[in-house]
């Protein structure tokens, strides 16, 4: 077809090249035939370039298709040999195998009893070294933990050195526990600076410099606590390092090895305490100041009336500066001689008194009531906290928890700290003012009886 195609293709540009002329209907017979034998020579001379490019490509092609079969014919070589490998080296590791079972074997029945020796030697050296690490003893004594480390994770049997360091440092360690004793050693300072220091130790108990308690961090070195414990602890430790001589001298120690000195570093102070309670926390502390500081003032103010007002009963000469002068002064100005009228002029004279002496007392017992239910909100707001900690990540991390939880238990206690003096001041001011209240009536009803009697003062 392609052949054919070009063979037209020249047939028509022979032809055009010919100068046909199609308008007068004739040709030019000489030029005709020259043309058209040219047109065939180039039609057989172009099939004949055609079909030798074509039986080019075509010993090309055969020529790749051979590498290509070689190529197979390789690689496919190279997988034979590589699955014999791999079957020879099946071989070779399955004997291997059963080679060193058998010299396990044979190890075994060679060791005999000594096996369970040093297999429970591997696991002493494995828990002492535990020990060790976290001993404040290993400050004196650093470098122990290499030596049971090594035994501990050995493959081999332990020789006979390594068992007598076991053995050695299980005694050190069994024999320092019960003694005091002050060395020299780098001591890790708050600014991070190592400093060489005179450390007095108790035991693996608690160690200290300069009255200062000191913990044994996990890189083998004593560090100052972050937060010291009470003056009179750290007393204890000052009397331990300056004692001298024989006798006993008082001091502290941590039975716990570090955790209670840890407990008092974590412990919050008062004002930490007080920022867990939050916006709710501070309302409570203002309003239990407030009201202390009223309910303590009215029990004085109250407590002095009444002491002025039971001066008043001994003496005949009416007084404006006490509640029952001022009474006894509204009794005299009384120009009727009416009985009812005088108990009417009285009673609106002790009136006018109660309110002076019962003001405050209402907003010191709604502050009493007040407060808890302040602290019931505080815990509300906590939980509510806690449950969106524990809706966002879950409880995994008590600590995320520890905020909402503490602002809950915080506010609660404030507010009882609150309600319970707020409550006794009332209390207390309360009966005072009742007394004084009390002490006018029977003077008021004294004098009324006075008066009925016709004999006014």
């Amino acid at each position: 077809m392609k052949l054919f195609k070009l063979a037209s293709l020249s047939l028509i540009a022979g032809i055009a090249a010919a100068g046909m002329d199609f308008s007068t209907g004739g040709f030019a017979s000489a030029n005709a035939q020259v043309t058209l034998d040219q047109v065939l020579s180039s039609v057989r001379a172009e099939r004949r370039d055609v079909s030798a490019e074509n039986r080019e490509r075509e010993q090309r092609f055969l020529q790749q298709r051979n590498q290509q079969q070689a190529l197979l014919t390789q690689v496919r070589n190279q997988v034979a040999a590589a699955e014999a490998e791999s079957t020879r080296l099946e071989g070779v590791m399955e004997a291997n195998a059963e080679e060193i079972a058998q010299l396990d074997a044979e190890l075994a029945s060679k060791q005999g009893e000594f096996q369970e020796l040093f297999g429970a030697a591997r696991t002493a050296a494995a828990d002492l070294n535990v020990q060790v690490q976290s001993s404040i003893i290993s400050a004196q004594f650093p470098g122990r933990d290499a030596t049971l480390r090594e035994l501990a994770q050995t493959e081999k049997l332990p020789t006979e050195d390594q068992l007598r360091d076991l053995w050695e440092i299980m005694i050190q360690q069994m024999a320092e526990q019960g003694k005091t004793a002050t060395f020299s050693t780098e001591i890790i300072r708050a600014n991070g600076e190592a400093s060489e220091a005179s450390v007095t130790r108790i035991g693996e108990y608690v160690a200290f410099s300069g009255g200062r308690y000191l913990t044994f961090s996990d890189s083998g070195q004593l560090e100052f606590l972050a937060k010291q414990p009470p003056a009179d602890v750290t007393g204890a430790a000052s009397r331990v390092e300056n004692a001298s001589g024989d006798g006993f001298v008082r001091g502290a120690l941590d039975p716990t090895l570090g955790t209670l000195l840890e407990l008092n570093v974590a412990a919050p102070t008062l004002r930490q305490r007080i920022d867990q309670g939050r916006f709710i926390g501070k309302v409570i502390i203002a309003a239990a100041i407030f009201g202390v500081l009223l309910g303590a003032y009215k029990w004085v103010t109250l407590t002095m009336t009444a002491g002025a007002v039971r001066g008043q009963v001994r003496r005949k000469k009416a007084s404006k500066s006490n509640p029952l002068g001022r009474v006894m002064l509204a009794y005299e100005n009384t120009n009727s001689s009416d009985v009812e009228t005088v108990a009417l002029k009285l009673d609106d004279a002790i009136l006018k008194e109660v309110p002076k002496l019962e003001g405050g007392l209402n907003l010191i017992k709604v502050l009493a009531a007040v407060a808890p239910l302040l602290g019931l909100l505080g815990t509300v707001i906590g939980m509510i906290n806690t449950f969106q900690a524990i809706t966002l990540f879950g409880t995994g991390d008590p600590q995320i928890m520890a905020s909402g939880i503490s602002e809950a238990l915080v506010t609660t206690v404030l507010g009882l700290i609150a309600a319970i003096p707020l409550l006794l001041l009332h209390a207390f001011a309360s009966g005072a003012s009742k007394r004084v209240t009390q002490i006018l009536e029977e003077q008021a009803a004294g004098i009324i009886a006075e008066h009925a009697e016709g004999g006014r003062a």
